[in-house]
């Protein structure tokens, strides 16, 4: 019996100054620029509360990567790793989660962000709030 499929539909779009996957930076804090979440018209209902200064999660389809991936060379080893023991984008379902800071929020459809590895044109899957709770390094 196969296991079963789900679809899900983006709420949005990034966009960003960075055009081409080669030149994104792997993580944010290697020079990620700034960027802006587009949400589409029919869902901008859902950022009332969205406000500068929180801090929220990103999740996005990292849309070009390639989703056979099972295995890797994470940066700087020799060893090939399981991709679910890395934060590669290449995996069979290319969630990227994102951490960052909300800069602004335009038009009521259009979020400032911190910076963030996405490219250009990435799909946005959801937004949620950073918790108080949560923490950045957990041990």
């Amino acid at each position: 019996m196969a296991p079963p499929t789900y679809d899900f539909s983006p709420i949005g779009r990034v966009h960003s100054p960075l055009i081409q996957r080669s030149g994104a930076p792997r993580q944010p804090w290697e020079g990620a620029p700034k960027a802006t979440l587009e949400i589409f018209p029919e869902l901008v209902e859902g950022l009332d509360g969205i406000h500068a200064g929180q801090h929220i999660w990103v999740l996005t389809w990292l849309h070009e990567s390639r989703r056979s991936t099972l295995k890797v060379y994470p940066r700087g080893e020799t060893r090939l790793t399981g991709v679910f023991a890395t934060r590669s984008p290449d995996r069979p379902n290319p969630v990227g989660l994102h951490r960052t800071k909300v800069l602004g929020v335009e038009g009521g459809q259009f979020i400032q962000i911190e910076g963030i590895e996405a490219i250009d044109g990435t799909p946005v899957i959801d937004i949620k709030p950073v918790l108080s709770g949560e923490t950045a390094d957990i041990d």
